[in-house]
């Protein structure tokens, strides 16, 4: 196998990336993907290159919907940083995948399905908490992927430091980096790094923190409240027992947003760049990507961090942790 010479760029604003899809299924009707397409137009003219999404992101018959549609909208963008569009998409650790040779098909697939390549090829989650077993020869995989140049770089979701060090020693020795980490984090769910100590890892280790869920499910935005609609279903009765027990936080991003002129949203954003990890909320409209643009071109003041980080320890409940999350 041919090592690749080619070089693994995250954005250089590094720190104003969107997630993609997560589990939205796109796709219902033409409507939709027009208004998808120019979110991802905006974001892309802004200078937002690095786009996440996963091979599992769908349902049915439509699982990959998400990489087809970002491969069309990238294939139909032709504006400003066009070059720069970074494609990650993350493989899921199925049953029925056992092989190294079934993470190099499913890779194939993802690149067949996005038009490319894809630039940064993610394990989605680890099997270590059920299935240690199987785990080897998929990351032996992603080993491949790499060495035969068929991905830029490779990167983790939902490891803790423990593990992390094991997968980073086992592709060190096949001189493979490990490019990043995802993680669930923000300000209703520090405990990968408050706990873990993960950034400090990730740091030794040259890995770039990603945190999904910047925005805790959309309880950090201020769209829900005690007297507004909640969502339906088992989500909204957790939204529903949670909010009284963050109303102190949210409290806080609320004045911390009206002194600095911006929003809820733009403060908890803020929160995770001033932490130096990516954070990677979604967009299903335009209205919501210039909102998260608008949490890019500022800083907190580290005063305002400090109060931010003394109310989310202080919270007696906080978001649900991810039950693929290892130590």
């Amino acid at each position: 196998m041919v090592q690749t010479n080619q070089k693994l760029s995250l954005p250089v604003m590094g720190c104003g990336t969107w997630a993609w899809g997560n589990r939205l299924l796109w796709g219902y009707d033409q409507s939709m993907d027009d208004q998808l397409q120019g979110v991802f137009n905006l974001c892309v003219n802004k200078g937002v290159t690095l786009f996440d999404t996963g091979d599992s992101y769908g349902t049915g018959k439509l699982n990959g919907r998400s990489e087809f549609l970002l491969g069309q909208f990238s294939r139909d963008y032709s504006g400003l940083n066009k070059a720069d569009i970074c494609m990650a998409t993350k493989l899921a650790a199925y049953p029925w995948r056992l092989t190294r040779k079934s993470m190099v098909s499913a890779c194939k697939a993802s690149a067949k399905r996005l038009g490319k390549n894809v630039d940064l090829v993610q394990m989605h989650w680890s099997t270590q908490n059920y299935a240690p077993w199987q785990e080897w020869s998929l990351l032996d995989g992603l080993g491949d992927l790499y060495e035969q140049g068929l991905v830029k770089g490779i990167g983790l979701s939902n490891y803790g430091p423990k593990r992390l060090k094991q997968v980073h020693q086992k592709l060190r020795d096949r001189g493979i980096p490990i490019k990043t980490l995802q993680v669930q984090y923000s300000l209703l769910s520090t405990y990968p790094v408050t706990q873990l100590g993960l950034k400090d890892v990730c740091d030794e280790l040259g890995i770039k923190l990603i945190a999904y869920s910047p925005l805790g499910l959309g309880l950090l935005t201020g769209k829900y409240s005690e007297n507004n609609p909640l969502p339906k279903g088992i989500r909204g009765l957790f939204f529903q027992q949670l909010l009284p027990k963050i109303k102190p936080l949210l409290d806080s991003l609320h004045t911390i947003a009206s002194d600095r002129n911006k929003t809820r949203s733009q403060v908890a954003l803020n929160w995770c760049i001033s932490k130096d990890t990516i954070p990677i909320p979604g967009a299903k409209n335009i209205e919501q990507a210039q909102e998260n643009l608008g949490a890019l071109g500022w800083q907190l003041e580290e005063n305002e961090i400090a109060e931010l980080d003394k109310i989310a320890a202080s919270l007696d409940q906080k978001m649900v942790q991810n039950i693929f999350q290892t130590q």
